[in-house]
């Protein structure tokens, strides 16, 4: 949980708008009215006590209150998502990882034959909705300010500025951290988790609750394994230790490996979506 990390004070921007937390009962655009332009905005639901020894008590239960609220939005997000059989993904991942390129690359393979839409969590700036923008699929940004994390009650308002996407797919791209995401269930149908090969072949190890909780790995960037000392064997044997029934995609967004075999995992992941319906 985040009790180092910052989380707190400001409020969140979702399409440049501030959402307050108080005004939950705002008009739902849920039906299929025309989305809106711009950024959503969240004050943060978590705040860092003074004294953590003293209040490490409270905390823990600030914390399991915290979590048991996420837990029931997140589910209202989930029977969305299922009223309309929308295969939802919580793409997690450290910053810098590639997740924006591998987005942008995945909805040029898709383009045409599956309705999209993404959702993208950023402290600050909308740099990156603006690049899902000039694909032509819509982006939703929510700025969360100096929150780590996106939550369920921030993707819930972020559906009301969805356009329609019956049988779609919704990519929610969090916020670059391996920490706090994944305590956060946002309502999704899975997490993916995002390691490059830039970064360390003991991420797994390092940040175990992230790729516990993922369902697939993504290996981006192996284009550039001959000019790095990354061991991918040995980040694959470190991931299966951490979860043994995680999938495992070697690709690059750059060069087109692997691609096939990702679109190939969101199609069986829809058709899976389809049946349960």
């Amino acid at each position: 949980m985040c009790t180092t990390c910052g989380c707190g004070g400001n409020d969140t921007l979702i399409n440049g708008m501030a959402v307050s937390r108080r005004n939950l009962n705002r008009p739902s655009n849920r039906n299929g009215d025309a989305p809106s332009a711009g950024r959503l905005l969240f004050r943060p639901h978590h705040h860092h006590d003074p004294a953590p020894a003293a209040a490490a008590i409270r905390r823990v239960q600030v914390e399991r209150n915290i979590l048991a609220k996420n837990d029931a939005l997140a589910a209202d997000n989930r029977a969305f998502f299922a009223g309309h059989n929308i295969l939802a993904l919580n793409l997690v991942s450290s910053p810098g990882s590639g997740k924006t390129t591998l987005l942008v690359r995945t909805i040029e393979s898709l383009k045409g034959r599956v309705a999209m839409a993404v959702i993208e969590g950023d402290q600050q700036t909308d740099n990156d909705a603006e690049r899902i923008r000039a694909t032509g699929v819509h982006a939703t940004q929510i700025n969360t300010g100096k929150g780590c994390h996106l939550d369920a009650e921030m993707v819930g308002h972020a559906l009301d500025d969805l356009p329609p996407l019956d049988g779609g797919v919704l990519f929610i791209e969090n916020v670059g951290n391996l920490v706090c995401p994944a305590a956060f269930d946002l309502g999704e149908a899975a997490k993916v988790v995002v390691l490059s090969v830039t970064e360390g072949e003991d991420k797994p190890l390092k940040y175990p609750d992230m790729f516990r909780a993922a369902q697939l790995l993504l290996l981006n960037k192996c284009d550039l394994l001959p000019h790095l000392s990354f061991d991918i064997e040995l980040a694959e044997s470190h991931a299966r230790r951490v979860n043994p029934d995680i999938r495992i995609i070697r690709l690059s967004a750059t060069s087109g490996e692997g691609m096939n075999d990702w679109v190939a995992w969101l199609d069986a992941q829809r058709t899976t979506i389809t049946k349960r319906t």
